[in-house]
């Protein structure tokens, strides 16, 4: 009885757990501790953002219609993301992610706010909860959430929120 008993606990666990993931978990509210790699395979750690900036995720496939967009999109609207820290995340190979940058985010190559990061560990998608890709977050120098989208067509929203919030 006690072994029935630890056995449905379990499943109704595992139950709610897959459900939670189906419905989606809301975004990460505050920047979590992670580790991501640059492309010359440095580490590169929570530690390492800036604490005096707002900081901007994006977390991309190359090979996505919609990553390819959105980066393009960003590019052009670069001027507004200049007194911004940004991240292009990726768990794809060093290769794919130089060439989705060379093709569609050749605008913020050579940025100096801009680091492309390599997730080789595969942390990116349990610690920041993206619904699909693009997924592209705003985060306060104090590493709270102030804004999620994961729809490319909203570029336009970021670069509202960010001019009101950059001094």
């Amino acid at each position: 009885m006690k072994y029935s008993f630890t056995i449905i606990v379990v499943l109704l666990l595992i139950s709610l757990n897959v459900s939670a993931q189906i419905s989606g978990r809301p975004p990460a509210q505050v920047i979590p501790h992670f580790e991501f790699f640059r492309l010359n395979n440095a580490p590169f750690t929570d530690n390492d953002l800036p604490k005096d900036k707002i900081i901007f995720f994006m977390f991309v496939d190359p090979d996505c219609d919609h990553c390819q967009e959105a980066i393009k999109q960003i590019g052009e609207k670069f001027q507004s993301f200049r007194k911004t820290a940004v991240y292009i995340i990726s768990i794809s190979g060093k290769d794919k992610i130089n060439q989705f940058m060379n093709t569609y985010g050749s605008k913020l190559k050579g940025q100096k706010n801009v680091t492309i990061l390599q997730d080789k560990l595969q942390q990116f998608i349990s610690k920041f909860n993206p619904m699909r890709y693009p997924s592209m977050f705003l985060y306060s120098p104090e590493r709270k959430l102030i804004d999620y989208e994961d729809n490319p067509e909203s570029v336009f929203r970021f670069v509202n929120t960010i001019n009101k919030n950059v001094k």
